[in-house]
């Protein structure tokens, strides 16, 4: 049965705007549909919170206060929030709509992944939750369910910000159970949470991807909180042999136990989760976990079919069977000729003079042969110090990253071993680059375009961070108003900074209802705006073919290249005229005004009388919605 013709708000029109057409989750908060804005024709996510929790003032106010804020965080990881609104009980988010499934939907299907998926998927996570992290959030309710796949393999992560305004943790309904098998002990203990929480539970999730289980199970919830505090996240090896020993240490840094020996947010736990894949080698990322489901397995065979495999036995019997029996026949040996042997002494001569060199040979490969000594790269840039060593023949292992008053940022500024010791054959070098000075200044970007900005802050090692736009008269569109922090403060290095880019000079949206869509499309076209025009027309007190409604409306400001959707007018709709000759005023007035008219009364004299005599317009015809039908009442 479709439990969708039960939903009250599926088929219905919210706010006048969006159209619910299906009903795609159900929360403990919320709701999920999918919509369609009618106004702007897109597809999109609807979160209707449960009309239970609308009642609660304070709790409405911070799921409202929390969605503003998080509009603003623009990643291309993060599901973006478009609109916020209520009517009546229905208090709603739209939000960007993904099509795909959620990371527990691939893990309930698939099973364990292998590391290559798992950290495809968490890296991109890793990046939105680093974003919100730089900008001042946390997630608090980090789990699969929140990570949603597309069909184009986009990874987006979802409810930032929102779960603030959930209530206890430590709830024992089933539908909780979910949420607490990723709660950081320090969220249970004391019941607070920072980046650190989230990355627990990035450990948590990445954990579950490599072994296809969670790492604390229990019949309560607080059995598995009860594992949370007292038991450390064994390594994922101890379940999926043969699994990496970075994976294992990449899982056993972001669940300490001890928030203080966790990465301090998601962005330090990506820079961990690069360097452990730049460790792994093909195979190892590529190994299929036997947790996994048969088309992982089908995966792996496709990807090792054309690797050499050995002949079973029988296989190679008949093989050299084949070379025996199709064997040519060998030339006979030629008959012995006689011949004379060479002078004994010059041979000798030879042999001891190919005897000396080879001695000369392996004492030089025993000392110096079978060494190479390490190239000069301190100064140079990551790439150019890894081409250089690569070409003398030895390996570069794991890189490292320092803070340095001397060496810029990303460049060399140690080796290990160091330029010119000798390593054997083809051994590895440890690379430390440059963080820049331990704390940076903040530059100063103004007019800057916004490219060009991003481009500075990281010159200087500070990351971009969350990005808004305001008009300005002064500064030109797309270029960069103003910084937070300001420029010269001093922050430490792969801080955020938030930027302000104008949208250039205002714009006052014209209106254009009534006009012809060529005369309105020139119109906006010369105050530099963008014109669409809806597919779908609408009736209107509008003519017909001209505008009946504009996406901003008149007096609105927009800036120049910004989009106005105009629909056009069907003409106004043709409604029935009842007949009302022979009622009385008031119910020939109600009659008419129910079925959309405007009414106008006259009265002939003397005026006594309270039937209606004619009617302007004859009852059973049609006439336009919205038009005025006169009554004339007799008298006497």
């Amino acid at each position: 049965m479709d439990t969708t013709l039960q939903d009250p708000l599926v088929g219905r029109l919210l706010d006048g705007r969006y159209r619910v057409d299906a009903r795609i989750a159900v929360g403990g908060m919320a709701t999920v549909y999918r919509a369609v804005d009618t106004r702007l024709d897109r597809v999109l996510a609807l979160k209707v919170m449960h009309p239970a929790l609308a009642t609660d003032a304070a709790f409405v106010e911070r799921f409202i206060r929390e969605a503003k804020s998080v509009a603003r965080l623009s990643h291309p990881n993060v599901v973006g929030v478009f609109d916020q609104g209520a009517e009546g009980a229905y208090v709603y988010l739209a939000m960007e709509y993904v099509a795909g499934c959620t990371l527990r939907d691939v893990l309930r299907e698939r099973g364990a992944l292998a590391p290559r998926a798992a950290l495809d998927i968490l890296e991109p996570v890793l990046a939105a939750l680093g974003a919100a992290h730089r900008a001042g959030f946390v997630h608090r309710d980090m789990k699969p369910e929140n990570v949603l796949i597309g069909d184009d393999g986009r990874v987006k992560v979802a409810d930032f910000g929102l779960v603030r305004a959930v209530g206890s943790a430590t709830a024992t309904t089933g539908s909780v159970l979910g949420t607490v098998s990723y709660l950081a002990p320090e969220q249970i203990e004391h019941g607070t949470a920072d980046t650190r929480a989230d990355v627990y539970a990035c450990g948590v999730v990445l954990y579950e991807m490599l072994t296809g289980g969670k790492p604390h199970a229990g019949d309560t919830p607080a059995q598995v909180l009860y594992q949370h505090l007292h038991t450390d996240v064994s390594a994922p090896s101890a379940t999926v042999p043969g699994l990496a020993l970075e994976l294992d240490e990449l899982v056993a840094a972001a669940t300490a136990r001890n928030p203080e020996a966790r990465p301090h947010d998601a962005v330090a736990l990506l820079a961990l989760l690069r360097e452990a894949r730049a460790a792994l080698g093909e195979d190892q990322l590529d190994a299929v976990p036997p947790q996994a489901r048969s088309e992982d397995r089908d995966t792996a065979e496709d990807r090792t079919s054309v690797i050499a495999r050995p002949v079973p036995a029988a296989e190679a019997d008949d093989a050299q069977q084949v070379l025996h029996t199709n064997r040519l026949p060998a030339p006979e040996p030629p008959a012995p000729t006689a011949r004379r042997l060479p002078p004994r002494g010059p041979l000798l001569v030879v042999v001891a003079v190919l005897l000396a060199l080879g001695l000369g040979v392996g004492v030089w490969y025993i000392n110096s042969g079978q060494f190479t000594r390490v190239p000069a790269v301190l100064g140079q840039t990551e790439a150019a110090a890894t081409q250089r060593i690569t070409d003398a023949g030895l390996e570069v292992g794991t890189t490292k990253r320092a803070f340095s008053e001397v060496y810029e940022r990303g460049t060399v500024m140690a080796v290990d071993p160091a330029p010119g010791e000798r390593l054997r054959g083809n051994g590895t070098v440890t690379l430390t680059l440059s963080r820049g000075p331990e704390v940076v200044k903040v530059p100063n970007l103004k007019n800057k375009p916004l490219a060009e900005a991003k481009a500075a802050l990281e010159r200087e090692g500070l990351l971009p961070g969350v990005i808004t736009t305001a008009f300005s008269e002064s500064v030109a569109q797309g270029s960069v108003i103003g910084s937070d922090p300001e420029p010269g403060t001093e922050r430490a290095p792969d801080s955020a900074v938030a930027l302000l880019v104008s949208r250039g000079a205002p714009i006052d949206v014209p209106d254009v209802t009534g006009e012809t869509v060529a005369d309105a499309t020139a119109l906006l076209q010369e105050d530099g705006l963008t014109v669409r025009v809806a597919p779908e027309r609408i009736h209107s007190p509008e003519a017909a073919g001209t505008v009946a409604a504009q996406s901003l409306a008149e007096g609105s400001r927009a800036a120049d290249g910004d989009t106005i959707t105009l629909t056009v007018s069907k003409g106004p709709k043709q409604v029935e005229v009842p007949d009302v000759t022979g009622e009385t005023a008031d119910d020939a007035r109600t009659a008419l005004e129910d079925a959309g008219f405007e009414v106008e009364v006259k009265k002939s004299f003397p005026y006594l009388g309270d039937t209606v005599a004619s009617q302007s317009v004859e009852g059973g015809s049609t006439a336009p919605e919205g038009s005025t039908v006169t009554i004339t009442i007799k008298g006497l």
